[in-house]
């Protein structure tokens, strides 16, 4: 039995609610739609339809059944799709972030074509793109990764409309971001901070979250950004504060500041999807050009880790006063 055959004729059976329609709908004569649905029946041990009516009516075991069976029917098509992107060896996809800047992407593709390598560049966001690489449908892939630990470093800093109070900063500490004292009877609030898709990882949101908290912000001044579109608009407008890189925010004419705690920086390792000739390799001209379209470079060896020097304990101290 062509269980993958017989699973479609029940399921279009069950969603036309007509042996005629599912029929023409799977582009195959009635009567062998009928042998399939009849042939699964036996294999059940039990009836799908109830054909006693005018209108084909499911079963309750018909119902029980039905979303397994479209399961299956999924998890076919996906491995299709697997296979089908196997056999293109010599065509990569690539998982990439949101923010990549284009020109930077350019680069890449010219230097895949140079190097006999068609690359094909997907936008996705960081769960995506560790799960591209496990089921094979991604060649290599972006993944964010913690940035003392991570093989490059893109510095985040705050992207506004200009500088806060007029006069550019070399670096920002969160605690500069708490509300104010001020005379007014009813204080102005402060502009909320966007987290953009690329930025919404467990780890980092934690330790924004803890950062945050210490710095005196209160929970509800950080929130998730919508489209990258819309928090570029709010910001520009003066009523958001955008978590970016520096490379995204003068892209689109934002005012940027670096972040002073480098532990909320972005790490990133390229990593290449298993099970091909040349597994887990990732050419380092590739890896070097992904990591510059999203304002990464590569992590020194022998630095120190991210936030552990004096330097930056002295400035949060300072910025509290």
């Amino acid at each position: 039995m062509d269980l993958l055959a017989h699973l479609e004729a029940y399921v279009a059976t069950a969603e036309e609610e007509s042996f005629s329609r599912a029929a023409d709908r799977l582009g195959i004569a009635q009567p062998l739609l009928s042998r399939r649905v009849k042939t699964l029946e036996e294999h059940f041990g039990g009836l799908l339809f109830d054909r006693s009516r005018r209108q084909t009516a499911t079963t309750e075991l018909g119902v029980l059944l039905l979303p397994y069976a479209r399961d299956v029917l999924d998890r076919a098509q996906r491995l299709r799709q697997v296979a089908r992107s196997a056999r293109r060896s010599r065509v990569r996809a690539v998982g990439v972030p949101t923010d990549c800047a284009p020109a930077a992407l350019a680069r890449a593709l010219r230097a895949g074509t140079e190097h006999g390598i068609t690359l094909g560049m997907r936008e996705l966001p960081p769960r995506e793109r560790v799960s591209g690489l496990a089921d094979g449908s991604l060649g290599y892939a972006l993944v964010r990764a913690t940035p003392e630990h991570a093989a490059f470093r893109a510095p985040l800093g705050l992207a506004s409309a200009a500088a806060q109070d007029g006069t550019a900063r070399n670096r920002v500490h969160l605690e500069e971001l708490r509300p104010r004292r001020t005379r007014a009877a009813t204080p102005t609030a402060p502009p909320p901070l966007l987290l953009l898709t690329e930025d919404q990882v467990p780890y980092f949101e934690e330790r924004l979250a803890r950062t945050a908290a210490r710095a005196g912000l209160p929970e509800d001044r950080i929130r998730p950004a919508g489209t990258a579109a819309t928090a570029l608009a709010e910001t520009l407008a003066g009523s958001a504060l955008l978590l970016c890189t520096e490379p995204f925010a003068r892209q689109h004419g934002a005012h940027w500041t670096p972040l002073a705690d480098r532990t909320l920086h972005r790490g990133y390792d390229v990593s290449a999807a298993p099970g091909r000739s040349g597994a887990g390799e990732v050419p380092g001209w590739l890896a070097a050009l992904l990591a510059a379209a999203v304002g990464a470079v590569a992590a020194r060896r022998g630095e120190p880790a991210p936030g552990a020097g004096n330097e930056d304990l002295r400035a949060r101290l300072a910025a509290r006063g």
